[in-house]
């Protein structure tokens, strides 16, 4: 699945390990999410977006679409 993540953590001058903190998860499931090796749990997925404050759509891409 594609995602924004690395994009919206660099606007924000978050690292890995920040995002992680907040999300209660390891800095290498941030680091898998990003590089597309693992795709978050439906809630985990909810606190990400709640994170960026944003909609999840905005921040995952489930290719599927087009």
């Amino acid at each position: 699945m594609k995602n924004r993540l690395k994009e919206l953590r660099a606007e924000r001058k978050w690292s890995q390990v920040d995002l992680a903190a907040l999300l209660n998860v390891s800095r290498q499931t941030i680091n898998a999410i990003e590089n597309g090796r693992y795709d978050p749990s439906l809630p985990l997925a909810f606190q990400i977006a709640r994170a960026f404050e944003l909609p999840i759509e905005s921040i995952f891409d489930d290719e599927l679409a087009g």
